[in-house]
Formats: C-alpha cells, structure tokens, sequence
C-alpha cells in the first residue's frame, strides 16, 4: 500500500496540486485496503486520512493501511474540515468522474478558499497496471469461473430454461466460495443469442442451438469474466460457420496482444477477421475492458480507444457476432495480462466448439 501512495503522491505532482480527495472505492480499496461502502481518502504530499463513519470503525482500523483512520458522525468532508485535515490546503484535486455535479457544487460553495481541481481517470492506469499478486488473485477467481462452467454444462439438456441454467451458474460460484457474482449471468439460446446481453428467460433450450454463457465472480475482491458459446447437439451451418468466425478472430487477437498498443489496434486485429467473413454489421461492442477491482475498469479495448494500453493491465478480449436473421449468437472469452511483448492468459478452458 505505501508504493501506492507513493503513486498517488506524483499524480499531485503531475497537477501541481497539494492533495488528492479520493471517493471511488473501488480506487480506495486499491489505495489503502478499505472494502466498504462508505469513505473518502484524503492524500497530500505529506499525510493520508481515511474518513468513514460509525458502521466501519472496527473494520477500517483492521483493514486500511498507510492511513490515519477517522470516524464520522456529520458528513464525511465535515469531519475532515472540523479536524483541520483541510487547513493550508489551496488546491486540491477531486475525482471528477465519481462526484455528482451537485456534490462539486457544495465543495466550491462552503470550501471557497480551496481551488477544487477536477480531473476524470486521475489513478485510471495505476490501478490497471496490475501487481503480480493481483493477475493471480484475477487467476484464481477465472479458474474458480472456469469450473462452475464444467460443472453447468454437464447439466444442461432440452427443456432447460435459461433462468433455470442462469440459477445453476450462481449457485455453483457461491457454494464454491466466491464473494458475489460479478454480474447478472447471461445465458441465451437461439434467437436470444442474437442480443449481446441478453437477460435469461423462460425459453426451453432446444436441439440444434447455440447457448452463449457468459459468467463471473468476485473472489477475494477480484473479478472474473467468462464467456463460451456452446450447441445444443449440433447447430445449422450458418451458426457453424459464425462460431468459426469468432473463434479465429479471437486467436488473431490473443497473437498481436500486448502493452503500448492503442485499443483501437488490438480491436482491428479481431473485428478485420469478422469483416473479411462479411460479419462486422453484426460485432456490434468493442474488443473488451479492464478488469480486476471492477468487473468493468480501464482501459478498454474498442474501434475508438485511441490511448495505449499499460503494461501489466488485465483485459477481456470477447469478440462476438449476433446474427438474428439466422438466430443466433458467438461470444468467446478470455482474460489476459498484457506485457511488454505479449500476452499471458488466464483462462485455460477449450474454445472449440463442445457439442452437448
């Protein structure tokens, strides 16, 4: 945690600004270790506070780390105002992208003699730039995703419906141990499939579709993500055909993968192949995203991200095509962690086509 603080300290240099008032947890956690719903970081070039209120004093003494603790019982920012946590302060930088415009409003308003800096992705790519105890903490939760996965397809059969499969897949990550589900499973078959996030339903599988899957949990805090198309014995020629499509423009991504690419790039090298196949009106969502803290972080990886990707981030690479003319859909995928050279992924399950 002290190495981070010590990142946040230099983006105040880059911004030639006093402190930093953290109010992502997601961040916060990141920073000094804090796992609850409530609190704010203040970090100047000199002294980290962390202020949440009563519900936590326990949890963040045993939790928060490089951090004078304080409780709260008026507001959080009040507490650090009534402490003089904000005395001497003159410019102090905010996170933009995580305060409502009415709460930046009462900042400038009753904290006039304080310049309030906003600044949106102030820690987007310290946080992305995963240690190596993270990428196996990101491991560790895909491979417990990766066996929930065995387990359900095993079950599925005919006369299964979507919201029954979708309940097998959470059930399964929490008895395994996971913390939560990382989002709502997404379990589509046939027409349904052609609807990128498609919800579950009460539609029977039947013979002769396809079932996208897509599933994650939170283990330990961090997130998993998995996507696999499977058929329900074997599917028409033109679902065939798309799958195959997806299939190797996935491999032409995970080939060229690696840190200092712009996401625009590595998202050309899959969405080339499924426009060569005369599919691209139907990849119709970027390459992927970060992941790690949040099941959707920086950076993200699409046909309009300009920026390069940082070296040690861990991303999805989930390229898809969703055809409802024919009724059907194709997702696959993966977690990586991009390096200088390449990339090492994280998921170890098969991509070819299992017929059920």
């Amino acid at each position: 945690m002290a190495n981070r603080l010590l990142q946040i300290r230099q983006r105040l240099a880059d911004f030639d600004a006093e402190a930093l008032l953290i109010s992502s947890l997601p961040n916060i956690r990141w920073a000094c270790g804090f796992t609850g719903s409530n609190g704010l970081l203040l970090v100047s070039r000199r002294k980290a506070v962390f202020v949440t209120d009563g519900r936590y004093t326990d949890q963040a003494q045993e939790e928060v780390e490089g951090a004078e603790v304080v409780i709260a019982d008026n507001g959080l920012v009040s507490r650090l105002v009534d402490l003089g946590f904000l005395d001497d302060l003159s410019q102090v930088l905010f996170q933009a992208d995580h305060v409502t415009v009415s709460k930046q409003t009462a900042l400038r308003k009753h904290l006039s003699d304080i310049e309030w800096m906003g600044e949106s992705q102030l820690l987007a790519n310290d946080v992305a730039s995963k240690e190596s105890a993270e990428v196996d903490q990101i491991r560790r939760a895909q491979n417990l995703t990766e066996s929930v996965f065995e387990e359900v397809i095993s079950l599925v059969e005919p006369g299964m419906t979507e919201k029954e499969v979708a309940a097998e897949i959470t059930y399964r990550h929490l008895k395994r141990g996971a913390d939560k589900m990382s989002f709502d499973p997404i379990v589509a078959s046939g027409p349904n499939g052609a609807y990128p996030h498609a919800p579950p339903t009460d539609r029977q599988l039947r013979e002769g579709e396809l079932i996208v899957l897509d599933m994650g949990c939170f283990l330990d805090g961090y997130a998993s993500d998995m996507t696999r198309t499977v058929s329900l014995g074997h599917p028409p020629s033109a679902a065939q055909r798309g799958y195959e499509v997806v299939q190797t423009a996935q491999e032409k991504a995970l080939d060229v993968a690696r840190a200092g690419l712009t996401g625009k790039k590595l998202d050309s090298a899959a969405r080339t192949v499924i426009e060569g196949a005369g599919l691209g009106d139907y990849f119709s969502h970027g390459l992927g995203h970060g992941i790690g803290l949040q099941v959707h972080e920086w950076p993200r990886v699409s046909k309009t991200e300009e920026n390069e990707l940082t070296e040690g981030a861990c991303v999805t690479i989930e390229p898809g095509v969703y055809v409802p003319e024919q009724e059907y859909g194709v997702r696959i995928e993966d977690i990586v962690v991009l390096n200088t050279n390449s990339c090492e992924n994280l998921t170890s399950t098969s991509k070819e086509l299992r017929i059920l």
